[in-house]
């Protein structure tokens, strides 16, 4: 009988909990509106940001192109403000 009693009591708590969890789960998730806006303001729309991220991408790109036709260490020479190789910048 304790045994029963135990696994009822378990079996209440467990539901209490999954029901309070469901309930913040509702309240907390965005409405479709909220979630077109937050799309939105992501800076991955900004033009200007993707064009950055391109440019980076296309710099790391080359850098790994130009480090695996060679030996020597690339990474430290290269002027990652200007987008091209050569010396150091002091």
């Amino acid at each position: 009988m304790e045994t029963v009693r135990k696994a009822l009591m378990v079996g209440i708590l467990l539901g209490a909990g999954a029901g309070v969890g469901s309930t913040l789960f509702v309240l907390v998730t965005p409405g479709k509106e909220q979630k077109q806006t937050m799309l939105k303001e992501m800076p991955e729309q900004d033009p200007r940001r993707r064009e950055e991220s391109s440019k980076t991408n296309q710099l790391v790109l080359a850098t790994l192109q130009e480090a695996a036709a060679t030996q020597e260490n690339v990474a430290w020479r290269k002027n990652w403000m200007r987008g091209s190789g050569g010396g150091r910048s002091a």
